[in-house]
Formats: C-alpha cells, structure tokens, sequence
C-alpha cells in the first residue's frame, strides 16, 4: 500500500489527526497516518493483535462502519527522543447508556522519511472513574 501524503509535524500533529480522522470516520486519512512498515500492529479493547496494513483497515472499516467514533483524548503522557515518541493518554468515550467513560491508550510513533508515523495503537478498557488529572512524579514506580 504506497502512501503519497507527507505529514513532516511533530507526533503530537499526527496523534490530533488521528483522533480527528477517527471522529470523522475517515478511513483513508487514518491509514496514511500509519507508517509503510508492515510491522505495525493495534490492538483494539477486548481485541486480538492485529499485525499489517490489511489487517488493522480492515478492523478499523468494521468499527467505523457505522461513522465516525467520539473520542477525547486529553491527559497525554510524552515520552521521546529524536526517533521514536510514546504517547499515552486517556480517551473519554460515550458508552452505549450516555454514560461517560474512559479507555487508556498506547500510541507509538517513529520519525520516517515521511514523517511522524504510528507504528502501535493499543486501546484498554479502564476501570472506574476518569482519573483526575495526573501531575508527573519523580519517581517511576
């Protein structure tokens, strides 16, 4: 699958496109997003690992089939360097009741020559309530 669209931002760029090519339920802008290597995976909430391009379209057209998804993503958590840059962050959804609701995200991104690209997308299921927002700590456990 030959990709044509630079996208040469930051991967916080990329991750704003996602999200919103999520919310549209555009599926050719969300897989641009994703870098040519067919060593990308995502794993969907409850889901299986998903490796390649033709595997995670195809999960990505079955879930938006209906359009496009609410999703908030706030409360990011950056980790990088000059190659590769983790992000996690909290995604406020809508669940079937209105009820208001969280899953935690995991996106990885690495610089190519095309630019910032996922490489990872892992979505969980949070318990409970949606965190208060979290202050950064010195220490790591």
């Amino acid at each position: 699958m030959k990709r044509v669209k630079q996208l040469n931002g930051s991967a916080a760029e990329v991750e704003a496109a996602f999200y919103e090519a999520l919310n549209r339920g555009d599926i050719d802008a969300l897989m641009l997003l994703w870098a040519d290597d067919e060593e990308i995976v995502c794993i969907h909430p409850g889901g299986p690992r998903l490796h390649g391009h033709a595997a995670i379209q195809a999960s990505w057209e079955a879930i938006l089939e209906r359009g496009g998804l609410q999703i908030r993503p706030s409360q990011l958590h950056e980790t990088h360097n000059l190659m590769s840059s983790v992000h996690t962050v909290i995604e406020g959804v809508s669940s079937s009741s209105g009820e208001p609701a969280h899953l935690i995200a995991t996106n990885v991104y690495i610089k190519t020559p095309q630019g910032w690209r996922i490489v990872l997308h892992h979505v969980s299921v949070a318990p409970g309530a949606v965190p208060a927002h979290e202050h950064p700590s010195s220490s790591l456990h």
